[in-house]
């Protein structure tokens, strides 16, 4: 591959997209429904659409998450000028449903996306892990009884504060 010194004069000029009209843009204007249920009904009746629920099952068979479906769904639907993002978020679980609810009448075992996988464990497993580990440990050590519940009372006590107001001391 040769790399030319010249310059390419093919790519948009910097400031471009500045230079249209205000308003002549579909997300630059008022949507055309601003409420919930307006929204739902167009999405009932677009997603109704034999045509549509076809692709969307070819879609789901790659593998495609339901969450990035919906997503990408809703998101065109506010650049042409449809709703508005907020309204978009509200009607997000509805379209989840939705395909969810294709996947299910076409047989298709699909990725909701709502669950994580690599989600790192939670603290309070974590702290039984460790507890368990070091009962192994401790009963191979061999302490008394009343040892190990020392041991196990210390761990408990050292947990830290929760909710929004909690500090640590």
């Amino acid at each position: 591959m040769e790399l030319s010194n010249q310059p390419s004069f093919d790519a948009p000029i910097p400031g471009q997209s500045l230079t249209m009209e205000l308003g002549s843009r579909p997300w630059q204007s008022p949507a055309q429904f601003t409420t919930v249920d307006e929204t739902i009904d167009y999405y009932m009746e677009r997603m109704s659409s034999e045509d549509f629920m076809l692709q969307l099952a070819d879609v789901l068979e790659m593998g495609t998450p339901v969450t990035v479906l919906a997503n990408t769904i809703q998101m065109s639907s506010v650049m042409e000028g449809v709703h508005t993002v907020d309204v978009g978020m509200l009607v997000l679980p509805m379209l989840m449903e939705m395909i969810m609810m294709v996947g299910d009448s076409a047989g298709i075992q699909y990725d909701s996306g709502l669950e994580n996988k690599d989600k790192p464990k939670t603290r309070d497993t974590l702290i039984a892990k460790v507890i368990s580990d070091y009962e192994k440990e401790v009963s191979g050590a061999g302490l008394s009884d009343r040892e190990e519940k020392e041991v196990k009372d210390e761990v408990e006590e050292e947990e830290e504060p929760k909710g929004l107001m909690a500090r640590r001391t």
